[in-house]
């Protein structure tokens, strides 16, 4: 009596989809084998798709047979075991070299002989054909989709997918955060570390709860999908999908892209070439590196040096080592450092500003709104009484050009209000979380790179003179450094401790 072992699959690895697959298969299987006295010695279950060969569990299925441990297979259809040539020709093998004595499916019918394994094989085919006939309804529907401009796949970042149009939404959270991303990386002092950092901070990470990886930051910076072109199979077509990349701070982004990619071919791994320039002739820093052989140890070292290119006029500024640069630059972004608690108190004291400046902006939109109803107002009294005879022609043409200029002025406020009502928020916002990376950066190992760009987030105009790195710190770092001797004053001692605009106004916050 043959021994049989009993094979179970579904095609999708979901857990969420064709979860009754396998269950309603071993009912239906069990039922069968009392009905028909089969002894089952073992049961096997896989959840992957047998359109093409590899599956793990079937292939253990197959060595237990060619061990003769069993001579029969149970499934619930001809298909359950395969749907491709390779593994339906191994059933058919094993039927001919005798190792296999017998298949039993309760939808269909079986014998092992010439006929049956003719029959057998029919039934692969069409299983394969239907694998492939399906494939090819799905590569024509995903085609028709791209002619009509929309796109077939996941959606991108900033996108969702819609169930019931079968069509890309726009996605009113993750696009705002794309769009900050842009602009953030198109000041070139950001890098893709950076803007992992950024959006794992508002919750756009990995599965496994980490930053998103480097390569898939620099897919979203360079994806034509947010200038609306659509790229499948290596051709580009025009989309449907509503925008809110503007094409010019796309091309801006790719342009640094590119910048950072020549540039790091170019100095071969050396990051401080580009960001300093030599201050006695205004030429470009190039680097160098020196090798040199110890014989007394037999130790090779590589020693890196900067200097002048002396390429505009002849130049005496002496050369500066790899380390010396490095050690400026990192007590230089150390210089703006503040502790964490700062941070926390400040951004505390910047959220309340921030509701007391929308709240502020509210009420100007408001009051604004209400001149130019009244403007309106006035404008329709003026015309009644112009077309009732209590005014002539001359004064109502020169008051109503008084109420259109008033009227363009409050359109033009309000215009202004919407923008930029706290416009201060964002550039203070990114200052706090700049000095509270700063000691990080500037004590971390091996991180030049992000040491350079970093710098340039928070300076400007580089010089090197007399192997000293000097730099202008942007609006709001200058108040950072000038405080740096507080570092080690309790916060408590600090009762005047203020917030300050970044564009170098007055205190924003009397007290803490």
């Amino acid at each position: 009596m043959p021994r049989y072992i009993a094979y179970c699959r579904k095609s999708r690895d979901e857990a969420d989809k064709q979860v009754l697959s396998i269950e309603a298969q071993v009912a239906e299987i069990t039922e069968f084998a009392k009905r028909e006295h089969l002894e089952i010695v073992e049961w096997v279950t896989e959840m992957k798709t047998a359109k093409i060969p590899g599956r793990e569990k079937f292939g253990y299925v197959i060595k237990q047979i060619e061990k003769g441990v069993v001579n029969g297979i149970v499934a619930w259809h001809a298909d359950r075991l395969a749907r491709n040539s390779i593994d339906g020709g191994r059933i058919i093998y094993l039927l001919d070299t005798g190792k296999l004595v017998d298949l039993k499916f309760p939808t269909l019918w079986f014998d092992n002989t010439p006929q049956g394994k003719f029959m057998l094989n029919i039934a692969f085919g069409q299983s394969k054909y239907y694998v492939d006939n399906l494939s090819e309804n799905v590569a024509r529907g995903m085609r028709q989709k791209i002619r009509n401009g929309v796109w077939p796949s996941q959606a991108p970042t900033g996108y969702t997918n819609n169930p019931k149009t079968r069509g890309i939404d726009l996605d009113p959270v993750t696009s705002r955060l794309v769009h900050k991303v842009y602009e953030m990386f198109a000041t070139g002092g950001y890098t893709y570390s950076d803007i992992a950092r950024f959006l794992a901070k508002h919750g756009i990470v990995r599965k496994n709860g980490r930053p998103v990886v480097l390569t898939k930051i620099k897919h979203i910076l360079s994806n034509k999908f947010y200038i609306g072109l659509l790229e499948y199979k290596g051709e580009y077509h025009d989309g449907t999908q509503e925008l809110f990349i503007p094409k010019e701070l796309f091309q801006s982004v790719q342009h640094i892209i590119k910048e950072r990619e020549h540039s790091c071919k170019k100095s071969h791994r050396l990051p401080y070439t580009g960001l300093v320039r030599c201050k006695s002739c205004n030429g470009a820093i190039t680097a160098e590196q020196h090798h040199k052989y110890y014989r007394t140890t037999g130790n090779h070292r590589t020693y890196t040096y900067y200097r002048c290119t002396r390429k505009i006029r002849p130049c005496r500024e002496p050369e500066i080592t790899g380390n010396d640069m490095e050690s400026q630059l990192r007590e230089m972004v150390a210089s703006i450092a503040i502790p964490e608690r700062w941070g926390d108190i400040w951004n505390r004291e910047l959220a309340k500003d921030e509701q007391s400046e929308k709240l502020l902006a509210t009420t100007r939109i408001q009051n604004i709104e209400v001149d130019l109803a009244q403007i309106d107002q006035k404008q329709n009294t003026l015309l009644d009484s112009y077309l009732d005879g209590v005014v002539d022609k001359e004064i109502c043409q020169s008051k109503k050009s008084q109420l259109y200029d008033h009227k363009l002025k409050l359109n033009e406020d309000l215009e202004v209000v919407r923008a930029n009502g706290a416009e201060w928020i964002e550039p203070m916002r990114e200052l706090i979380m700049c000095a509270l990376q700063a000691h990080k950066i500037a004590r971390e190992k091996n991180n030049s790179e992000e040491l350079s760009f970093f710098a340039k987030r928070i300076g400007l105009n580089f010089f090197l003179s007399e192997r000293r790195l000097t730099c202008e710190l942007k609006r709001g770092y200058t108040a950072l450094q000038a405080g740096r001797g507080a570092w080690r004053a309790d916060i408590e001692n600090w009762p005047e401790c203020k917030i300050v605009d970044p564009r170098g106004l007055e205190p924003l916050t009397s007290s803490m």
